[in-house]
């Protein structure tokens, strides 16, 4: 079973795979971008470095993607596979930062990295927010929250509009639940 657990930065996203990661030991946890060693280099140099254009990001990510497919989804498709983002993240990105771009093409891209491959169920964490502008003020920014509260905000209708428009079994969760109740949503569903 491929599971991706979705919501923009400060979701609480990683939380739930550190909780969930004690609970499916046997299970393969992965990310994206980063999954892979060829990932983490893509995901500094985009964080970190000095990617300018944002056409370059787009095509960074979904050779990260399509990498991570190969590397880690394919030969595990028998395996419960739970990884911190996906295409999902990756579409709703790339239209925040490219209005001009349609969501049908960037569903198509992605699904050329994936080789199709859709995951089973996906977890959409959802902030409001004033939920976002409290964890932001607690942490430091990487240069995608640098961009700010509002395209964050953008990033997140996008996410939701995708959900909509793919054909993927989803379940959205209010973020500021506690992390024992989402947890709980969370290992149900993955129980069904």
């Amino acid at each position: 079973m491929y599971i991706i657990i979705e919501g923009i930065d400060t979701s609480g996203k990683s939380t739930q795979i550190e909780l969930l990661k004690e609970i499916y030991q046997n299970a393969i946890f992965t990310k994206e971008p980063g999954g892979t060693s060829f990932g983490k280099h893509i995901r500094n140099m985009i964080l970190n470095d000095s990617v300018l254009s944002s056409k370059a990001e787009l095509f960074l990510f979904l050779a990260d993607r399509a990498e991570h497919f190969e590397e880690i989804i394919k030969p595990n498709k028998n395996k419960l596979i739970i990884s911190d983002r996906g295409l999902v993240s990756g579409i709703a990105y790339a239209k925040t930062n490219h209005e001009e771009l349609k969501i049908d093409k960037l569903i198509e891209l992605n699904l050329i990295a994936l080789e199709n491959t859709l995951p089973e169920i996906i977890f959409f964490l959802k902030a409001d927010k004033k939920l976002i502008q409290k964890r932001m003020s607690l942490k430091s920014h990487d240069k995608i929250e640098e961009r700010g509260l509002q395209y964050l905000l953008k990033v997140q209708e996008n996410m939701q509009k995708i959900l909509e428009l793919m054909n993927i079994k989803y379940i959205q969760i209010d973020a500021s639940k506690s992390k024992k109740e989402i947890l709980k949503i969370i290992t149900e569903n993955i129980g069904k």
